[in-house]
Parts: structure tokens; sequence; C-alpha cells
């Protein structure tokens, strides 16, 4: 039969599941550990929010589902939320007063519009927002709490590239271009075209510099001081570049490991300062940054504010499924027969397991789960044969207590 589903659309089945709620209790629970609070913000947001602010390129912006919302002769034209931190930044300038600190995360569906329907056109992702601190410490905070999720799910090779969109945006500024030109070079780098950069023609020193930036690669502070000395550089690129160096050093400080890569980055529309990505396998599964201008550009204040994002789906296919992880604490219980007395028994004894800390699954027609163990529960007494599946073990048991008991004795339990 052919299928149903909308191209570019996907089912998760129970062992997806299990690994997209993995990805998402890690970092659930160590957002909480860190002191950040839930927030959910609407599927449905009006398109002006991401125009009117400018964050998004116009090849992002094509590829937005978009409609007219009526309202009798007029109407306002909404969109499926592209990304999650805009409308995290309208949450904030609507519901915090002033340039309140907030540490906020939530786990979302974005959508964009890939056109051979290939492709997810909805996508997963975990999102921590940091407003209303512009200090070097909030940043190192953020790329710390987004390691610690990785190193939970057993990714801790995973490697971490920075950038800076401040440095950028200071380079192009002093190309002198007009407004035109400097809108299409951003847009071709916000597109990951890093040589249009270099391409420009003007100050040969600023040219020098480009080309010094775009091809050399650090990892440490000391890398971006010794670029920052460099001669012919305007006061307002050294400044960037000392600001980025200030996070490199906490970094250093704080013994995270990182490669500084001008060219690493791509589609950093909204951000001002640092911009990091982190791989793990080979694959991109987060990126992150400093927004200080986005919270006003939607309407709020002068909020200083960094984030990230971690792609659950690119996660949750590097993960190993609990039910193999939980294997040794999984028993199947089995009914040999259908008697009441006997569906009875098998009850009693998954409840027993469970307040134990153990998983048990009723197998009256076929199991589905990965187990260690298996009980079968008999209509005569002794009414239950316990075996050890991994040492190929088993005995006999009278009540569910010695049911316990003989499962802590073959292995442990815990």
């Amino acid at each position: 039969m052919e299928s149903q589903r909308c191209k570019g659309a996907r089912d998760l089945l129970a062992e997806d599941m299990e690994r997209f709620r993995q990805v998402e209790d890690a970092f659930r629970n160590s957002c909480i550990n860190w002191g950040y609070r839930e927030i959910k913000t609407p599927t449905l947001e009006y398109i002006h929010l991401f125009t009117a602010a400018g964050t998004l390129t116009p090849a992002m912006l094509s590829r937005v589902y978009s409609f007219l919302d009526w309202d009798g002769w007029g109407g306002e034209r909404i969109v499926l939320r592209p990304d999650g931190t805009i409308p995290a930044a309208r949450l904030y300038s609507e519901n915090f007063s002033g340039s309140k600190i907030a540490r906020l995360y939530y786990v979302t569906n974005v959508f964009a519009f890939e056109e051979t329907g290939k492709e997810n056109r909805e996508k997963w992702q975990c999102g921590v927002e940091l407003l209303g601190d512009g200090n070097p410490t909030s940043e190192a905070e953020i790329i710390g709490l987004a390691l610690e999720v990785l190193n939970t799910l057993g990714l801790a090779k995973a490697s971490l590239k920075l950038s800076h969109a401040g440095v950028l945006k200071a380079l192009i500024a002093e190309l002198k271009l007009n407004t035109e030109e400097k809108a299409d070079l951003l847009d071709e780098i916000l597109e990951g075209n890093w040589q249009a950069l270099s391409k420009v023609n003007g100050n040969k020193k600023i040219a020098a510099a480009v080309s010094t930036l775009m091809n050399l690669k650090g990892r440490s502070s000391g890398f971006l001081v010794n670029l920052a000395a460099m001669p012919g550089l305007s006061r307002s690129i050294v400044r960037e570049l000392e600001a980025f160096a200030g996070v490199t050093g906490l970094l250093d400080t704080l013994g995270y490991k990182y490669e500084i890569d001008f060219t690493s980055i791509k589609g950093f529309e909204y951000y001002t300062g640092l911009c990091f990505k982190i791989r793990a396998n080979n694959t991109k599964v987060c990126s992150g940054g400093r927004y200080d201008n986005l919270v006003g550009l939607v309407g709020g204040g002068n909020v200083p504010a960094c984030g990230f994002a971690l792609y659950l789906d690119e996660l949750a296919a590097q993960v190993r499924p609990w039910s193999r992880q939980k294997a040794e604490k999984t028993v199947i219980v089995r009914v040999d027969s259908a008697g009441a007395e006997s569906v009875k028994e098998a009850f009693k004894l998954s409840a027993a397991l469970r307040s134990a800390g153990l998983i048990a699954e009723l197998d009256f027609r076929g199991s589905q789960l990965d187990a260690r163990w298996e009980i079968s529960v008999q209509e005569k007494k002794p009414g239950y044969t316990v075996k050890d599946k991994i040492k190929n073990l088993q005995k006999k048991a009278a009540d569910t207590n010695e049911v316990v008991n003989i499962i802590g004795g073959f292995g442990k339990v815990g």
C-alpha cells in the first residue's frame, strides 16, 4: 500500500521514542540542575516576528511554512515556527520586565520546507536561552551545560568549534560596501560561502586580515591575542577579537577543549558575538552563541543574551535505546496458564518487581522487550520459576519475596 504520510514527515516508532526520551530526559535533568526553567512557545507565530527583526536570510524565509490567518477582511500572515530562539526572545520581551536574568529551556519542533520531501520538514530541538547576562561567564555556562548533556548521553568525545559574529561583522563594516553589496555579501556568508568575503575588492590591509582570519585556526585564547596585535586592524575589529579572547580565556581556565575556526559557523543571522557548534561522530549536534540585539529587535529592551540548540533528531540516532541498556533490570513475567489464579499471581508479582526497582513486562501472548530475567508463573506450588538468561541458571520460588531475593542473588540489581 502506498504511504499516506505527508512528504517530509515521519513516524516515531517505540525504539525511536525511547531514544527521543533519553535525549529529552538527559537535557531536562541537566537544565533543572543548572537552575533553568522550562517554557513552551506556540507552534504558530506571526511572520513579521521574523521579518521585521531581519533575523532570517531571504533563502531561509523562502523555506518557511506560511499562510494567511483570515480575520474578516484582513488578517495576518503566520508561520509554523522555523526557529526556537526568536519565539523565546519574544516570550522574554513580553513577560520579563527590564533586563532581569532568566535561564530558560524548552523542547520544541521547528519546520522548514524541503522541496524533495526526502528530508525531514519537521525537526526537534532542545533549546537553552540565558537572557539578561552579558558577561563571558554566560557563554562558558551554556557551553558547559551543552557538553554535560552530551557526556550524560555517552558522547564525551564531542568536538567544540568556535567562531565570532562580531569579528565578522566588524570586518564587513571596514570594507565600506553600500547597503545592497553588504546585504548580498552577508547572505552569501550566512549560507556558508565564506569565499565571497575574500573576493571583495577594497582596503588591502583589511583584505589581508580577512585572508588571515579565514585560513588560520587556533586552540587557545593566545591565538586571538596574537591576531588582535596584527597591524592595520581597526579599533572595532580589535575590540571584537579581544572580546572573543575573553571568552576563550575563561574556557581555557575551565579546561574545555576547542578549536577556533572563523569559517566553521553557518547561519548565524542574529548572533552578535561568540558562535559555536559541537559535533559528535562527525555529525553536528549542537550550535549556539551570543545574540545581544535580538530581544530589542522583537519588541523588548536592550538585553544581552546567549543560548544554544541541541538537535534532538541527530542525537537520538546516536544513543543506545533504554530497552537495551536496561535489559539487566528487565523481567519478563510469563504466564503458562490462562487460569484466573495464575493471572492474578502474575499481576501481583509484576507489581512487587516494579516496587523493587525492576522493569516487569507481562507476557500472555509474546514479549517485545530485551530482558535478562524470565519468570514463569505456574498453577501448582512452587508457583514461580526464575531464569537468568545471561548465566543460564534457574531456580524455583514459592512467593514474590523469594523471587526478588533470587534475582538479587543471581546478579547485581540496581
